[in-house]
């Protein structure tokens, strides 16, 4: 059986993963159940952040590893909080402080149209110098 590493530690993120793949032999693992520490994600583009995260993990395991980066862009606040998504209202993460800070940002804003934004890179090795990306947008 291949295996294949998840650049997160999210294991329901895992489980969905891994019902897509098992039917072609794939075992799929989070980089936390390998004791792999999350890569630093310094970057202003979901792309940038999502191949950071995806060599990060393969250089770690030697395996192939599939990473994701998404988030919400308000047109209002400009694109925000886009990259910052999930750290919009500060550590530690909190999805409702991050939905109360967003709403109180948009509470005197009459346009609230937003697009959620997903990347997605498997790195085949930590060699590739060609990884698999997509990217896509849901408005």
């Amino acid at each position: 059986m291949k295996s294949l590493v998840l650049a997160s530690g999210n294991r329901g993120k895992r489980d969905e993963i891994q019902a897509l793949l098992e039917p072609f032999g794939t075992r799929v693992v989070t980089q936390a159940e390998l004791g792999i520490t999350e890569a630093e994600e310094p970057y202003e583009t979901f792309l940038e952040n999502a191949l950071a995260k995806a060599r990060h993990a393969s250089r770690a395991t030697r395996l192939p590893a599939l990473a994701d980066d998404s988030g919400l862009c308000v047109d209002a606040l400009g694109g925000a909080p886009g990259v910052h998504s999930a750290r919009y209202a500060g550590d530690p993460r909190s999805d409702e402080r991050n939905n109360q800070k967003l709403l109180s940002e948009l509470l005197k804003r009459e346009n609230r149209s937003a697009h959620y934004v997903c990347v997605l890179v498997l790195m085949r090795g930590p060699a590739d110098t060609q990884p698999l990306i997509t990217q896509a947008e849901w408005h």
